[in-house]
């Protein structure tokens, strides 16, 4: 009898503890505490000094997570284990995630300081009249170099990339999106082509760039152009700004031809469990005045044209990382090709990887 009531007193423990833990955990993620708010962001995306502002005006909690990659966000969000209010995906994933159901809808009377946004970077085609997004921050696809070898003049279209002076100069993004679409656009293309005819003559074009390619990486571009390891490189505007404010001699181009535009947005993720924390926080982000610091902090391009009053011209007069609106009008956003095009874009590219060995 001793045995069995010993028993039931170490059950009844373990059930007090089980249940505690279970409401701190809920308490964490929103479900017990409705001043918190959870928000799952890349790493070193925004000015911590904005998150301690946001919190002494609101009298929010942030409970701030990070992640490294779309893919990485998007299966912990679909699997649920923890509730965000806020996440920041780019737009490939928006358009992946609205169609599989992961996002709320915005309330577009709860986000008045939206208006901030500039017209040119709403309604795009992953989220049609941003129904699920916001924009946070944008960029291109360019082509960075170091002056000390090359000049502007050398590298201002994509076409140029195929001089053979360049036999193992060109270090490349990792990207079969990124690798067909150079062919593409040197040939004039759309870089969300879904015509056979269009994607083959860019594929035939491309084995002919294969020989100045030095690598094709990802985060290895960084470094090797940082350290004038490599001179010539194909990379995103956001990784060129930290690799410009490391070395003085590179510099960052826009081809003529165009190039992919890409966003990064605030979303707030199905099964979030503060949205009134969630839409607070969207809105501070949305005030020129804290758009404009977070921009500073993080050197990427801010869409919100009131920051843009208030950001120092070497930094919005910078048409290496604020193009013109004729530029713009070049520009593409990646479209999902669904299934069977992203397929075939994949073994294209892995081809090319394979030939150029």
């Amino acid at each position: 009898m001793k045995k069995l009531r010993s028993l039931l007193i170490g059950i009844i423990v373990i059930i007090i503890v089980l249940l505690a833990g279970a409401y701190e955990l809920n308490k964490s993620t929103g479900q017990a505490g409705a001043k918190i708010v959870n928000i799952y962001n890349w790493g070193d995306y925004i000015d911590p000094a904005l998150i301690t502002k946001f919190e002494k005006e609101t009298g929010y909690k942030v409970n701030y997570e990070t992640f490294d990659s779309n893919e990485a966000m998007y299966t912990k969000i679909q699997q649920g284990g923890t509730s965000y209010d806020i996440a920041v995906p780019s737009e490939y994933m928006v358009e992946k995630m609205r169609n599989d159901h992961l996002l709320v809808k915005l309330d577009k009377k709860k986000l008045p300081n939206l208006k901030y946004i500039g017209k040119e970077y709403l309604n795009e085609s992953f989220d049609p009249h941003n129904a699920y997004s916001v924009p946070y921050f944008w960029g291109t696809l360019g082509i960075i170099y170091n002056d000390k070898y090359y000049q502007a003049s050398d590298v201002d279209t994509w076409a140029k990339l195929w001089n053979p002076r360049f036999k193992n100069q060109i270090m490349f993004i990792d990207g079969a999106r990124e690798f067909i679409g150079i062919g593409l656009s040197s040939l004039g293309y759309s870089l969300n082509s879904t015509n056979d005819k269009q994607v083959e003559q860019a594929y035939e074009k491309l084995k002919s760039l294969t020989p100045n390619a030095k690598a094709i990486v990802s985060d290895e571009i960084k470094m090797y152009m940082v350290n004038g390891e490599s001179n010539l490189a194909v990379t995103y505007s956001g990784e060129a700004v930290d690799m410009l404010s490391k070395n003085k001699h590179l510099h960052y181009v826009i081809p003529e031809e165009g190039t992919n535009l890409w966003f990064d947005n605030i979303v707030i993720p199905k099964g979030a469990k503060n949205l009134k924390g969630a839409y607070a926080f969207i809105n501070f982000m949305l005030r020129p005045e804290n758009a404009a610091q977070n921009a500073e902090y993080v050197g990427y391009s801010t869409p919100n044209e009131g920051a843009l009053k208030l950001l120092p011209k070497s930094v919005t007069g910078d048409k290496q990382f604020y193009p013109s609106k004729q530029q713009l009008a070049k520009m593409e956003v990646y479209k999902n090709l669904g299934p069977k095009w992203l397929e075939r874009y994949n073994d294209l590219f892995l081809e090319l990887k394979m030939y150029r060995n």
